[in-house]
């Protein structure tokens, strides 16, 4: 008897247990909130873009030395270019060559907005930032620990 009363539990945990794994297979666990500390999304190619705003404040804040001013100011603008671009990676009635061109004008309307809020140094080092983005990608070398520019390799 009592071995039978096992069979019967084991049995029935074993198909509340197969009942669970079917159901969490038809439902995809929902994606961590923006603010979770995560990989950086992954762009075209498998490249990460680093487009989390809060990592490229802390990266414009350390390279440019922004004011807290200058921070709360400049994060709404990542922000929204982030928004802007994940509406535009999941609208898939735009071409691969409008998306890069709707992209390339949502980065330079948000650049633009940011270098109005910079003092005349900080532009200069912005510029730099962005030359070296466009050599490098989003995820080459840091700059050298001494600020200056890196020279051109040959």
């Amino acid at each position: 008897m009592q071995t039978r009363l096992f069979t019967l539990a084991l049995g029935g945990l074993l198909t509340l247990g197969a009942a669970a794994a079917a159901l969490s297979q038809d439902n995809p666990p929902p994606p961590p909130p923006p603010t979770q500390a995560g990989p950086p999304p992954q762009g075209p190619g498998g490249r990460g873009m680093r487009m989390d705003p809060d990592h490229q404040l802390a990266r414009l804040t350390h390279e440019l030395n922004l004011t807290t001013d200058q921070q709360s100011q400049i994060k709404p603008l990542l922000v929204d270019r982030q928004q802007k671009i994940q509406a535009l990676m999941q609208d898939q009635s735009v071409t691969q060559d409008d998306r890069r061109a709707q992209m390339r004008s949502i980065s330079e309307g948000t650049n633009n907005s940011i270098k109005a809020l910079l003092t005349e140094d900080q532009k200069q080092k912005f510029a730099a930032m962005q030359q070296r983005m466009r050599r490098n990608g989003p995820g080459g070398p840091p700059p050298p620990p001494d600020g200056s520019a890196p020279q051109p390799q040959n």
